[in-house]
Protein backbone atom coordinates (compact mmCIF):
# COMPACT_ATOMS: atom_id res chain seq x y z
CA UNK A 1 0.00 0.00 0.00
CA UNK A 2 1.68 3.18 -0.56
CA UNK A 3 0.79 6.75 0.78
CA UNK A 4 0.80 10.37 -0.42
CA UNK A 5 0.80 12.67 2.25
CA UNK A 6 -1.29 16.10 1.89
CA UNK A 7 -0.38 19.51 2.20
CA UNK A 8 2.82 20.17 3.73
CA UNK A 9 2.95 16.80 5.62
CA UNK A 10 5.68 14.27 5.29
CA UNK A 11 5.72 10.54 5.97
CA UNK A 12 8.63 9.47 8.30
CA UNK A 13 9.65 5.95 9.70
CA UNK A 14 11.59 6.22 13.32
CA UNK A 15 15.08 4.93 13.63
CA UNK A 16 15.84 2.39 15.83
CA UNK A 17 18.22 3.51 18.76
CA UNK A 18 20.76 1.14 20.50
CA UNK A 19 19.63 -1.59 22.37
CA UNK A 20 22.32 -1.70 24.37
CA UNK A 21 24.20 1.19 26.45
CA UNK A 22 27.93 1.92 25.59
CA UNK A 23 29.25 -0.01 28.58
CA UNK A 24 26.88 -2.72 27.65
CA UNK A 25 24.01 -2.52 29.89
CA UNK A 26 20.50 -4.12 27.74
CA UNK A 27 18.25 -1.53 27.90
CA UNK A 28 14.41 -2.87 27.99
CA UNK A 29 12.22 -2.06 25.65
CA UNK A 30 10.02 -1.00 28.29
CA UNK A 31 12.47 1.63 29.38
CA UNK A 32 13.29 3.21 26.15
CA UNK A 33 11.74 6.56 24.76
CA UNK A 34 10.84 6.21 21.03
CA UNK A 35 13.37 8.23 19.30
CA UNK A 36 12.97 11.82 17.66
CA UNK A 37 14.70 11.21 14.60
CA UNK A 38 13.89 9.30 11.39
CA UNK A 39 14.07 9.01 7.80
CA UNK A 40 12.11 10.82 5.17
CA UNK A 41 9.60 7.97 3.33
CA UNK A 42 7.30 10.07 1.41
CA UNK A 43 6.82 14.00 0.97
CA UNK A 44 3.87 15.96 -0.47
CA UNK A 45 4.02 18.19 -3.31
CA UNK A 46 4.21 21.38 -1.47
CA UNK A 47 7.32 20.51 0.98
CA UNK A 48 10.61 22.48 -0.55
CA UNK A 49 13.68 21.39 1.18
CA UNK A 50 13.44 17.78 2.33
CA UNK A 51 13.48 14.81 0.39
CA UNK A 52 13.02 10.90 0.22
CA UNK A 53 15.78 9.44 2.44
CA UNK A 54 16.81 12.37 4.22
CA UNK A 55 16.87 11.59 8.16
CA UNK A 56 15.55 14.30 10.04
CA UNK A 57 14.94 15.36 13.84
CA UNK A 58 11.54 16.04 14.93
CA UNK A 59 9.68 17.16 18.54
CA UNK A 60 9.34 14.70 20.99
CA UNK A 61 5.00 15.53 20.24
CA UNK A 62 5.34 15.97 16.76
CA UNK A 63 2.99 13.96 14.15
CA UNK A 64 0.31 11.05 14.15
CA UNK A 65 1.05 7.49 14.26
CA UNK A 66 -0.36 5.18 11.30
CA UNK A 67 0.18 1.78 11.06
CA UNK A 68 0.90 0.72 7.21
CA UNK A 69 1.63 -3.19 6.32
CA UNK A 70 2.54 -3.82 9.87
CA UNK A 71 4.97 -1.14 9.98
CA UNK A 72 4.60 2.14 12.04
CA UNK A 73 5.00 5.64 11.01
CA UNK A 74 4.38 9.29 11.64
CA UNK A 75 2.61 11.67 9.32
CA UNK A 76 3.77 15.21 10.23
CA UNK A 77 3.38 18.76 9.73
CA UNK A 78 6.80 19.90 7.88
CA UNK A 79 6.94 22.74 10.16
CA UNK A 80 7.26 20.19 13.06
CA UNK A 81 10.34 18.88 11.72
CA UNK A 82 13.47 20.28 13.63
CA UNK A 83 15.98 19.97 10.88
CA UNK A 84 18.03 17.12 8.67
CA UNK A 85 20.90 15.00 10.11
CA UNK A 86 24.16 14.77 7.71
Amino acid sequence: MAFKPLGKRVLIERVEEAKTTSTGIIIPDNAKEKPLNGKVIAVSKDVKGIAVNDTVVFGKYAGSELTLNTKEYLVMEYKDILGILK
